[in-house]
């Protein structure tokens, strides 16, 4: 048997669309599926002081990393056993990966799964030997390999935190876009955030630049996903589009600009902060945690005596930022774009 016919045997396939659509795709669902709608439920369990739902919402966040793993390894069409055996995989890469957990998570599976799948069944002692091959292949690269992915996540947030010390014009574009960028790309722009504790103008411009990206592709592929993928990408995840972006990345050009565009709006014309969560800078209208931060910050400024109240102004910009301007400027990009041809018909359908 050549290498080849092992790989069809074990429907092993090297290709750009298992990896680099089907699986990145999948993982996009397994993080909505647990870090995101658990941000939303912990969020909204807050607001109403309702804390099962707090306790429920960190609960989902806590799986994040094994809800990736076993939605790679379905993607990746793994056998039960390599499947449930990406459970533990998932859990190491997301922890030691730190702010890029999900970006390890997604290499790390890729590769515990396949040597899974290489070694199920080949055995009498399957039961023992698939699972301990995946988990083995996929804890120890984790050790290995997974800080560094979180140190090159890490990066991104320091360049973050070097433009925040620019002027408003400069810090609102680069920060709305590289934030917006993390947002949609593999890797936590929350835990970004976080770890450098984005906000005032800064957390302000991420938060512009995340609701550009969910709400730019939410509007921007309306006539293929209809009301279904504007609600998954508008207040889900905007990195569902993610497999679309690798097929054609033409199509990542109308949110992008878009953000380019708010940043500096929100922190030149409306001094737009978020004082509250700093992750809430990096979820954008997921759940519409990001807006709703902003105004947790403005109540908290008001109760300490640091604002007078919340003015017709604020409410203007949070509007126009987080909503209008996003729908109008990716709908307006994109009929140019699909005007020059940039893009076609189909290349912003969502996986069903």
């Amino acid at each position: 048997m050549t290498f080849k016919e092992f790989l069809d045997k074990k429907n092993i396939d090297i290709t750009f669309k298992r990896y680099g659509i089907d699986a990145m795709s999948a993982m996009a669902q397994g993080l909505f599926a647990s870090l995101l709608i658990g941000t939303i439920l912990s969020t909204l369990g807050s607001l109403v002081h309702f804390d099962a739902l707090v306790e429920i919402g960190n609960f989902a966040k806590g799986v994040a990393g094994p809800a990736m793993a076993v939605a790679i390894g379905y993607a990746l069409q793994a056998p039960p056993l390599v499947l449930f055996s990406l459970i533990a995989v998932g859990q190491a890469s997301n922890a030691l990966g730190g702010a890029g957990g999900p970006l390890a998570v997604y290499f790390i599976a890729i590769i515990a799964a396949e040597f899974g799948k290489a070694v199920s069944k080949e055995t009498k002692f399957d039961i023992l030997v698939t699972p301990a091959v995946t988990i083995i292949i996929g804890v120890l690269l984790s050790q290995w390999c997974a800080p560094a992915i979180g140190k090159g996540a890490t990066s991104i947030g320091n360049l973050i935190m070097w433009a925040t010390t620019k002027q408003p014009l400069v810090m609102g574009i680069i920060v709305s876009v590289i934030v917006g960028v993390a947002l949609t790309l593999p890797i936590s722009s929350a835990a970004i955030c976080a770890a450098f504790g984005l906000t005032g103008l800064a957390g302000g411009a991420a938060v512009a630049g995340c609701c550009a990206q969910m709400v730019g592709f939410a509007f921007l592929s309306f006539r293929e996903n209809r009301w279904s993928g504007l609600l998954s990408q508008g207040i889900g995840t905007s990195m569902l589009q993610m497999g679309n972006i690798v097929r054609n990345p033409k199509i990542w050009i109308a949110p992008t600009v878009a953000g380019a565009i708010t940043g500096p709006i929100a922190t030149c014309l409306f001094h737009f902060e978020m004082n509250g969560p700093a992750i809430s800078s990096g979820m954008g209208t997921c759940g519409f945690v990001g807006p709703i931060g902003v105004i947790t910050g403005w109540t908290e400024q008001i109760a300490n005596g640091a604002k007078a109240s919340i003015t017709a102004m604020d409410w203007t910009g949070l509007i126009l930022i987080c909503l209008v301007l996003p729908a109008i400027l990716s709908v307006a990009l994109g009929w140019y774009l699909r005007k020059i041809g940039w893009i076609k018909e189909g290349d912003l359908k969502l996986q069903d």
